[in-house]
């Protein structure tokens, strides 16, 4: 037996150390005793481990592969940015929010664990908060890196207007708030086909409400309105968090608060929300002032203008109508402007070749075709649309070579060569457009202006005696 000594008592050593500490030759023996490690918080297993951390990147894996995919028509233009993530954001992400908090939900009935946590000694809003927000937390955390990336790459290849952060943020409310109702979902239907139904169905119920044009319904959608241009009144985003949020926090106190009545609370709120929302419409929703505004070009005839939106399209617009404009130098009766807002153009006025949406003409910030583009603007300076009948072939073809002076189709030899081998009255007519070509281009300079000149005050006219022939 080891005896203990009223010395070694008092030093609160064990007595191989004290015999170490009164004899440093001893050799040194080591202590059964370990440090004792920190209490963890029981939220850090289900923040790190488990099945929140895996719905997090399944939901960032399907919002960045849906980005990813459309890119060419979004990237370059903040508006489009916005709405394709929203878009996203409601008819991918939260259906999957709702799929991956149902099944978080129904974990206890999956591993026959209801019973022994019911013993728990934490509450069951306790416990439902516990397994609900890791879950919301990771949805919201896939979707803003989705969205700090598609954000990052219209930021290199922008063209004027400017981000909207608000929308993403409104974004995060209705995965969060998906992810919660998810959850209790799972909790009261823990079969393993729920998840999948559910986001079916959140699927189906989100794209019918947002698309129906005809329900007043529509405007308590997540996606609110679908067109690029419409921006929401300042007191939306906050009344629809209120909404989404509302309904989400009461469902959750409904289900598993220890006073059940405290519901009513959020409940109240969202209801409140949701009226204001529908009550007020279309009202919701008003153009991007700055869609209405177009800068311009004034040192060339026409002047070139584009929308304020895109506003860094300007230099390669003019780049590309710079043949167009070199060649209308000095000539009269030509429109004033290009200009790039929506509606009739005024009357001294012609409408530039569009550029949107994104995606056709303007692609990640560059026009795709610069000859195609002059093409389409040199078609706008002369409009016969509103001839009683058919267009004269003699002005027709005097049509065609003032065009193709000014900016001929980046196909037009590809067009000649087929109808050479075509019948001898295709033929005829590609001789006959080709000797109109040729005695324009054969004017001296102050001849064709002056030629130029009379034709574009006939611009409109329908009348072949009124145009002057070639």
């Amino acid at each position: 037996m080891t005896l203990v000594t009223a010395k070694e008592q008092a030093s609160g050593r064990e007595p191989e150390q004290q015999a170490h500490a009164n004899d440093p030759s001893a050799p040194t023996l080591r202590t059964s005793r370990r440090p004792r490690r920190a209490s963890r918080h029981p939220l850090r297993a289900e923040f790190l481990r488990g099945f929140a951390p895996w719905a997090g990147a399944a939901l960032f894996l399907a919002c960045a592969v849906a980005m990813a995919a459309t890119s060419a028509q979004w990237q370059g233009g903040w508006a489009e940015t916005r709405e394709r993530l929203h878009v996203t954001a409601v008819l991918l992400g939260v259906p999957l929010a709702l799929a991956a908090g149902c099944r978080q939900g129904g974990r206890e009935r999956r591993r026959r664990t209801e019973e022994l946590m019911a013993t728990a000694v934490r509450g069951t809003l306790a416990r439902s908060l516990a397994a609900a927000l890791p879950v919301a937390c990771w949805a919201v955390a896939g979707y803003a890196v989705a969205a700090a990336l598609a954000l990052l790459a219209t930021a290199l290849t922008a063209t004027g207007d400017r981000p909207d952060l608000v929308a993403p943020l409104m974004d995060a409310v209705a995965l969060a708030s998906g992810a919660l109702v998810g959850h209790v979902v799972g909790r009261r239907l823990p079969w393993r086909l729920t998840p999948p139904l559910f986001a079916v169905a959140g699927y189906v119920v989100l794209g019918v409400v947002a698309y129906d044009s005809t329900s007043s319904l529509r405007q308590l959608s997540p996606i609110g309105s679908t067109s690029d241009t419409d921006v929401p009144v300042w007191w939306q985003p906050p009344v629809m968090a209120v909404w989404l949020g509302g309904l989400a926090v009461a469902a959750v106190l409904a289900h598993a608060a220890r006073r059940r009545l405290t519901a009513l609370l959020p409940l109240a709120a969202a209801t409140a929300a949701g009226t204001l929302l529908v009550q007020t419409g279309d009202g919701l929703w008003h153009t991007n002032p700055l869609a209405r505004r177009q800068v311009c070009d004034t040192s060339t005839a026409p002047q070139i203008c584009v929308n304020a939106r895109y506003e860094d399209l300007l230099p390669q617009v003019t780049d590309a109508l710079a043949d167009l404009t070199t060649r209308l130098d000095g000539v009269q009766n030509l429109p004033v402007r290009f200009t790039d807002l929506p509606g009739e153009p005024g009357p001294d006025e012609v409408h530039l070749p569009i550029t949107t949406p994104i995606g056709w003409t303007v692609v990640r910030g560059r026009l795709t075709d610069p000859r195609q583009f002059a093409w389409e603007a040199g078609m706008a300076l002369y409009d016969r649309d509103e001839c009683d009948t058919a267009v004269d072939p003699v002005v027709a073809r005097t049509d065609e070579a003032v065009q193709h002076y000014l900016a001929p189709h980046p196909l037009a030899g590809h067009f000649e060569k087929l109808q050479a081998q075509r019948g001898e009255a295709e033929r005829a007519e590609l001789r006959e457009r080709l000797a109109a070509r040729a005695r324009l281009q054969a004017m001296g300079g102050e001849e064709r202006r002056a030629w130029l000149s009379a034709y574009f005050a006939t611009a409109r006219e329908c009348d072949p005696r009124e145009v002057p022939a070639l």
